[in-house]
Order: structure tokens, then sequence, then C-alpha cells
């Protein structure tokens, strides 16, 4: 990094959806902005979500119009943003003696409905479940609403694509490891293969569940609000139902579990939520926890869920405002950001959903206007994400199947539904499988691979396999390992 590179408006330390999404929106307004996060994008609580853009019908309980209500917007923003990765999903909530009064559910669905303008999102309705449903035979009667599907880890990763087009740099698996206020703003310390120092006139800490630690690197000793660590698990099991249809389940203790389609393949069961305090580097589901979401699976559900037939589980982290007195399932996902001027500017952001993310960057970035007054307007709002510049995915698929279809449906839906209007770039003048390259298993073929590398800071296995893809799934050991050797030998070779 040359002398030019190494002063910045702006350091966004973390890159989860809450940092690519400000460091996105920054650039945008004509901000030179570095994006550094320690691990790769979307690693920490980003990737362990529940994959739901959703304006959290159980949030009402808790009297939480305003963040229902401005979710609710959001979702209609996003899903027009990125429509290839964010899609309607209906949502059935059947119903037991002991669930929520049908009465307050019904009142608390119309106000989900009307809340907020809805165009891409059908209104909710009473269901009676046909003989042949899936679900346990004394199961008569429930609900329906409707909210998005999501692929979470690519939504952080189009953020740091926008970013990066508006001229941002990125910078991962380098980790801000000091912060030293000076007479014009900071001086950050990164560490990345190498240690490198950068000027910067304001910083964010976006840095999600290692908040303090950050401000721990800074003159500050503690933060100005208490954090309460909540760990949210999943599990992931073979498909256990046919439909598109996702379920939310209620438990006697008055938690929800989300139990989703995923991946065609498999279904997604979660979330729990409990507090933390251990290893935010070592964050795992508990034995325990598997034995809850497998206990409401096989309360709900005809077919039976055993514990050998859990094929994945992921657990993250959740950084939520400490409120006394309130138990994990009701602390808000609301977010907060504070702006402290002295000794220099730093934004410190506290809590957050991915479902809001876009708002809270607008707002955090609109904060920095008394430190940065050229500012140029907000503009997200309108903005279409990288990969969604089309109307209707249906309509994109049929363009490729008639000018590519050596591709093979599998292959052109899978790349549709994680790269959109991108899997061009990936494309590029290919004619046939044998010009995309090395053949990896499971259509991953070496073109992509590059691509990932060049264009979306993947470095290793894990990368390509979890997160930029969710083809880990499906990879066996020595698949992973051929795949990991092509990237060490591409890696030397630059």
């Amino acid at each position: 990094m040359n002398e030019s590179q190494q002063d910045y408006d702006l350091l966004i330390i973390g890159g989860g959806i809450n940092g690519a999404g400000i460091a996105a929106d920054a650039a945008g307004r004509g901000l030179k902005v570095l994006l550094c996060e320690k691990s790769d994008l979307a690693s920490g609580t980003s990737w362990a979500s529940t994959k739901l853009i959703h304006g959290g019908l159980r949030y009402l309980e808790n009297y939480e119009f305003r963040l229902v209500r401005k979710s609710l917007q959001e979702r209609e923003i996003l899903t027009a943003a990125a429509p290839h990765l964010i899609r309607p999903l209906a949502i059935q909530i059947p119903q037991l003696p002991h669930s929520r009064n049908a009465m307050l559910l019904r009142a608390g669905l119309f106000l989900y409905d009307n809340l907020a303008r809805r165009k891409l999102y059908k209104s909710s309705s009473s269901i009676r479940f046909a003989p042949d449903n899936p679900l346990n035979p004394a199961i008569r009667h429930g609900f329906q609403y409707w909210d998005g599907a999501a692929d979470d880890t690519r939504l952080v990763v189009v953020n740091a694509l926008q970013a990066a087009r508006h001229g941002a740099s990125v910078m991962t698996r380098t980790e801000c490891v000091n912060l030293e206020a000076g007479p014009d703003g900071w001086r950050a310390t990164l560490q990345g293969k190498q240690r490198i120092t950068v000027n910067s006139r304001a910083v964010v800490n976006a840095a999600g569940p290692w908040v303090n630690k950050i401000l721990g690197r800074t003159s500050r000793e503690q933060a100005v609000l208490p954090m309460r660590l909540v760990k949210g698990s999943h599990i992931v099991v073979p498909r256990l139902y046919e439909g598109e249809q996702a379920y939310l389940l209620q438990h006697v203790d008055g938690r929800v579990i989300f139990v989703i389609p995923y991946l065609n393949k498999f279904t997604l069961i979660g979330t729990t939520e409990e507090e933390f305090s251990g290893d935010l580097d070592q964050v795992k589901i508990s034995t325990a926890e598997i034995s809850y979401l497998i206990a409401m699976i096989n309360l709900y559900f005809r077919k039976s869920v055993l514990h050998s037939e859990v094929v994945n589980s992921f657990a993250g982290v959740r950084p939520l405002i400490e409120e006394e007195g309130e138990s994990a399932t009701r602390v808000s996902r609301d977010y907060w950001l504070d702006l402290e001027s002295m000794p220099q500017p730093l934004l410190t952001i506290y809590g957050g959903k991915l479902t809001t993310y876009r708002l809270l960057a607008e707002e955090a970035v609109d904060m920095l206007a008394t430190i940065f007054p050229a500012l140029r307007p907000a503009w997200t709002r309108q903005a279409k994400l990288p990969g969604g510049d089309f109307d209707i995915v249906e309509n994109l698929f049929q363009e490729m199947v008639q000018r590519h279809a050596w591709l093979g449906a599998e292959l052109i839906g899978r790349w549709l539904r994680s790269y959109g209007t991108l899997s061009y770039d990936i494309l590029q003048s290919a004619t046939s499988l044998a010009e995309l390259g090395q053949h990896f298993g499971h259509n991953l073929y070496q073109q992509e691979v590059d691509y990932l590398c060049q264009q979306e800071w993947a470095r290793v296995a894990e990368d390509i396999l979890w997160r930029r893809s969710k083809l880990g799934y499906f990879f066996s050991a020595a698949e992973t390992a051929t795949l990991s050797r092509y990237l060490q030998q591409t890696q030397q070779s630059v």
C-alpha cells in the first residue's frame, strides 16, 4: 500500500451486514472508505441468521410497533433491490392448545399486514390444514402470512461489492489491532498478511458482538450502552416435507421456532435464544439446544427427527442492547447509534438485525454529515444491489437457458439465486462446460472459483463453500481438499 492510499475519510471496522451496508452507503455519497474485517465477510453473526428478511411478527407482543413498521418497509425495499437473494415466503402458523390466542394472532396479523405499505407481499389469512399435510393430525387450523427468505451471506457480499463499485477499499482477514486519536483524526494499525498503518478522519465501529473489544483499543474504557449477548442456534436436517411453505411453531414457553425449506434438499430449523458469555470466536450449538429444536419438530410434525439426522448446525451471537429485567427473547432487536466527537469522531453501532441494515447504514452516514459537510444525499433506498438489476427472476432464467442451455438448468438456477445478473461476469465468453475450467464437483467450476477470489474476496475453501455458496452441504472431504489445493496454488502464483 503506497502513501497516497493510506489516508481515508472513513474507516469501518467489521465486515458483517452493518459494516458492509455502511461502507456501500458512505462510498456512494462520496467518502473515501476503507472496510476492514478480521476474518471473512459475513463470518460472524451475519451468516448465522434464520435467513429471513422479516418485519418481526412476534415483536408486536412487546409493543415494538416502530421497529416492526420500519422492518416491514425495509422488507419491501430490500426485496426490490435484490430479487435474486430475497423472495416472498409463505409462513404457516399451526395452532395447538398451548398456542397464542387465535383472536390475538388474527389481530396481530392484521397489524402486520397494514403497518406499512405492501407491494411484493400478500396478505395473511386463516387456513385449514388438509388431511395429507405434514403436521401432526391433531392440528386442524392455523394462519398463513408472508415474509422474505434471504441469502444472508450473499447479502453482505453484494453490499461490499456495492461499496467497491463506488471506490471503497475492502480488506478481509485484516484486523484493527490499535486505534490512536491524533490531531486530524485516527491512526489505525491493521494486521493482515502485513502490518500497516492508515489514517482516517472518522471511524465506524461495526464489529457486532466484538464492539466493546474495539472500544477497548481506543481511549474509551467501556461502552456507552451495556450489551446483552444472546446466542441463536439452528440445525439443518434432510427435507421434512414437500412444498415451499415455512412454519412458525409456538412453544409452551412462549418462544417461536421457524421451520424453513432450505437449498431444495434440506429443512432449516431455528432459532434458540439463550444468554452467551463465552469465547466469541468459538460459538457452537449445545446438545440441549439441539434437543429443544428436535422436540419442537417432533411435537408438530408427523415425521420425527433423530439427533443422528442433523446434517449441520450453526450458532451466532446477537449483540443486543441490555434491557434490565427482560428475558433474552424479549430484548429489543432495534439498534442504537452512538457518535462521539472527542477526541475524534467515532461512531459505534449497537444492536440491529439483518432486515434493517440498509436503514441503519443510511442513518449512520447521515450522522457523519457534521464531519463531512460535502456529503452527498442518501441514495440506497432506490438502488439495486449488484446482481439485482432485473425484475422477474423467471424471465432471467429463461433468458439464460435460451442463450446458454449448455450450462444446464441446475447450474443456471444456482447461479441466478446466488449471483443474479452477476452470473454473466462469471460466464464471460465461455461457450461450453469445458471452457469453465476445472470441475471441483457439484457444478462448481474453476471460472466461478476464480471470480469469487478475484472479485468477492474469497481466500479459502470455506469462504466459497459456506459463505459465497452453500455447496459445503454437498462437498465431500476429498472434494474440499482438491479445492483447497487449487486455491493455495493460485495464491502462490499471484
